[in-house]
């Protein structure tokens, strides 16, 4: 199975997640058709259907068939591996004011810098992301 960051970390898979999660939250079968994903999104069908297999396969949707007709919801279960991962950074066991940000980044190449500046974008980017979607999904559902 592959790694659930690795599945995330791609902008398209996120923008997908997000149309799922939005249809959980305001349907009440939570589904969405390949059709409306690519309708919202702008993107082709294959490019949809790629990632929507990527994200089949790791555990984070599900699909009902009916006819020629493929309907989507998101599961959030494979989500909590990263809620437990960030947990300790966006909670008490983990103080960023401990750190000397500046002389990390004095330190630091351009190079290194640029990337380290999209990486931090990105950990935040899904750090939000991830915070959203089990703050919006936690209480749906049943212990």
């Amino acid at each position: 199975m592959p790694d659930i960051f690795d599945i995330v970390a791609d902008a398209t898979r996120r923008d997908i997640l997000r149309v799922l999660l939005e249809a959980s939250e305001n349907t009440d079968s939570g589904e969405v058709s390949v059709s409306q994903i690519v309708g919202e999104l702008e993107l082709s069908q294959p490019t949809v259907s790629k990632h929507l297999k990527v994200l089949r396969e790791a555990g984070l949707v599900a699909v009902r068939e009916e006819g020629q007709h493929r309907y989507y919801h998101l599961d959030v279960e494979p989500l909590e591996e990263i809620e437990d991962w960030l947990m300790p950074f966006v909670s008490g066991g983990f103080d960023i004011s401990d750190i000397d940000v500046h002389a990390v980044i004095a330190g630091l190449n351009t190079e290194t810098k640029e990337f380290a500046e999209q990486v931090g974008k990105v950990f935040a980017d899904t750090s939000h992301r991830v915070s959203n979607v089990v703050e919006r999904v936690r209480p749906k559902r049943k212990r």
